[in-house]
């Protein structure tokens, strides 16, 4: 009963503008997944080689003028403003995606220090003090005949 009075209410106007952002932040996140997908694949280098070589062999018909010229030069940047979007959603995602998982397996495994969950939130003097704590407990470790794991280390192949 109660979620449908809140189901009937207006939203207020900072909600409105908030949903409208979820919109574009949904449909940025479909367009740059299926972009990925798209622009990643042999395809699509294959067109990229395509249009390179066209772009060449249209040359000597424009007298490798300035317009000529400029035409790949706009193209290419263009190309590479947009891509960087999509490669930094694509990998801010893809990085949360991960992170979400080792911490999950963190907070399952017994004797795991739960401490170690979002170490992406810390700042840069508390992960290096981390690394080094690492580094030490590894370098023991291998005094100690035994790799992290506590399995003895073979030769390198």
């Amino acid at each position: 009963m109660m979620t449908m009075e809140k189901k009937k209410e207006k939203p207020k106007p900072q909600e409105k503008s908030r949903d409208f952002f979820c919109v574009v932040s949904d449909a940025f996140r479909f367009f740059a997944k299926r972009s990925s997908m798209m622009l990643g694949s042999a395809w699509a280098f294959a067109a990229a080689i395509l249009i390179i070589l066209i772009w060449g062999t249209t040359g000597p018909m424009f007298h490798y003028s300035d317009t000529w010229q400029l035409i790949i030069n706009t193209g290419t940047t263009i190309v590479t403003f947009l891509m960087v979007f999509l490669i930094q959603n694509t990998q801010n995602r893809d990085a949360k995606a991960a992170h979400l998982k080792l911490d999950e397996l963190i907070r399952a495994l017994k004797g795991a220090r739960n401490e170690l969950i979002d170490l992406e939130t810390l700042t840069d003097e508390d992960l290096t003090s981390l690394e080094k704590q690492f580094s030490r407990v590894r370098k023991k470790a291998e005094r100690n005949g035994n790799n992290a794991g506590g399995k003895t280390r073979g030769k390198p192949c």
